[in-house]
């Protein structure tokens, strides 16, 4: 796996709620580049709970929106952002339980469309929460333009 670079980490203006790292109230997510894949590992704590040691699913779907938006950074080398989430929660994921691990990938891509599956495990790697989420993707130069995207090079 190699880790991939946060372009952003140095801008002032950056406080991104799931991969800022200097947020304090965000989520800190650092992400790898695993072959198709793009993996973060995550610590939940109780800052993140809904019902007692159970992670809110509110959460879940800001972490699996997250690793998408990261695989579609990489992957595909442009930005653009969430249309649509189709999330099945399968299994309550517990803070007593350790790490987690998210999991995306490109599905298909469809025109300005992409389709990326995500997943996360527990640490035992049972699959817990599953969504297909659905990006709208610029064209890579109107990306850098609106978004500041940086280019796939930087990651």
């Amino acid at each position: 796996m190699r880790k991939i670079n946060n372009p952003d980490r140095e801008n002032a203006g950056y406080h991104c709620f799931g991969c800022a790292p200097q947020n304090p109230f965000g989520l800190k997510m650092e992400f790898f580049e695993d072959g198709d894949e793009v993996v973060s590992e995550w610590e939940p704590n109780a800052n993140y709970q809904s019902y007692e040691n159970v992670l809110h699913g509110g959460i879940q779907m800001t972490l699996l929106d997250e690793v998408a938006c990261w695989c579609m950074m990489v992957k595909i080398g442009s930005a653009g952002f969430t249309q649509q989430m189709d999330v099945q929660f399968l299994k309550n994921v517990f803070l007593s339980r350790g790490k987690i691990v998210l999991r995306a990938r490109i599905e298909k891509r469809e025109g300005d469309l992409a389709f990326i599956r995500t997943e996360l495990y527990d640490q035992e790697g049972v699959l817990r929460t599953t969504a297909l989420a659905v990006y709208f993707v610029y064209p890579e130069k109107i990306a850098r333009k609106r978004l500041q995207y940086p280019g796939r090079e930087k990651f």
